[in-house]
C-alpha cells in the first residue's frame, strides 16, 4: 500500500498578513509534528479584508507578501511540502488592478513549485440576502495546474470551482490522484452544499479530494463555514473537522485506492461525443 500522511489546517484568517501567518504557523507545526508530510491551508490564508482601503493597503506582489514569504520559510524548517490553498496577491496583470486569488504549492525546500489562480470567481446573490461580486476584486485565472509532487499529481482548485465538474474531470485526465478544494464557503452554501459537492467529485475523478476550509466569525465580519473535509476515490468522508473552530485534521491517504476505484468503474475513459442539445 502507497500511503501519504496528510494535514488540512481549518483557519480564522485575520485581516492582515503578518496576523495571518501568526494565526496559521502554530497550527502548521502541530500538523508536521503529527507526521504530515503534505499540509495543506484554506483559501485566503494571507488575509481576509472586505474594507477597500485596509484591502488595498495590505494587497502586494507574492514575493513580497509577508505570509506567503514566511510559509515558504516554514514548509523549508518543517521539510514539509505546503498547499497555501490560497493567498490574495497582485495579478501582475497589466492594465487590470484587480487582484489574483492564487493557489501556491511550496516544497519542502521552501521553493515555490506551482501556482494556480482561481478560474471561477464567485458573483452570487444568496436567498439569505447575502451578495457577492468576487469579480469586482479579483482577476479570474485562465489556466488549470496539475502539479508534481513526491506522491503523484496535485490538482489546484479552489471553492467555487467545486461547482464546475467538467474542471475536476480535466484535472483527473491530466493525471491527477488528489485535488485541492481550500475553500470559503460562506455559512448557507456550506450548509446545504458543502460535503455533497466534495463527495460528488471524488466519486466522479477518482481522486481523493482534499478541501481545507476557513472557519467561524471572522474579523471583518464575514462568516465562513468550515468542516475541512478529506474524501476518498469511491466517495466516502475519510477524515472531517464537525465544527468552525481553527484547527488541524490529519489523515492517511491510501494513494492506491485512486486506481482500485478507477478499475471498478472506468468511467474517465468511457466518454463518448454527442450532438448538442438544441
Amino acid at each position: 500500500m502507497t500511503t501519504l500522511p496528510i494535514a488540512l489546517i481549518q483557519t480564522r484568517t485575520p485581516a492582515g498578513p503578518a496576523a495571518a501567518f501568526a494565526h496559521v504557523a502554530p497550527l502548521i507545526r502541530d500538523a508536521a509534528a503529527g507526521g504530515a508530510k503534505l499540509v495543506l491551508t484554506p483559501e485566503a490564508s494571507n488575509f481576509m479584508i472586505r474594507d477597500k482601503d485596509r484591502r488595498e493597503a495590505a494587497l502586494t506582489t507574492q514575493d513580497r507578501d509577508e505570509a506567503v514569504v514566511a510559509l515558504c520559510g516554514l514548509a523549508r524548517e518543517l521539510g514539509v511540502w505546503l498547499l497555501i490553498g490560497s493567498a490574495i496577491v497582485r495579478s501582475g496583470h497589466e492594465g487590470d488592478d484587480r487582484a489574483a486569488n492564487r493557489s501556491l504549492l511550496i516544497d519542502d525546500q521552501g521553493g515555490i513549485v506551482a501556482t494556480y489562480d482561481k478560474l471561477h470567481v464567485f458573483d452570487v446573490d444568496l436567498p439569505t440576502g447575502e451578495r457577492w461580486r468576487e469579480s469586482a476584486t479579483v482577476r479570474p485565472g485562465e489556466e488549470a495546474v496539475v502539479a508534481d509532487t513526491p506522491w503523484g499529481r496535485l490538482g489546484l482548485t479552489i471553492c467555487y470551482d467545486i461547482r464546475f465538474p467538467q474542471l475536476y474531470r480535466a484535472l483527473a485526465k491530466a493525471g491527477a490522484v488528489m485535488i485541492a478544494v481550500p475553500a470559503a464557503f460562506t455559512v448557507p452554501t456550506g450548509e446545504a452544499h458543502w460535503e455533497t459537492l466534495l463527495r460528488a467529485r471524488a466519486i466522479e475523478t477518482g481522486c481523493w479530494i482534499l478541501a481545507p476550509a476557513q472557519a467561524g466569525t471572522h474579523e471583518d465580519g464575514r462568516l465562513t463555514w468550515g468542516r475541512s473535509t478529506v474524501v476518498a476515490p469511491w466517495g466516502e468522508v475519510a477524515a472531517k473537522l464537525d465544527h468552525d473552530e481553527p484547527g488541524v485534521l490529519l489523515a492517511t491517504l491510501d494513494l492506491d485506492a485512486v486506481d482500485r476505484a478507477r478499475a471498478a468503474i472506468p468511467q474517465l475513459t468511457h466518454d463518448r461525443d454527442f450532438a448538442g442539445p438544441r
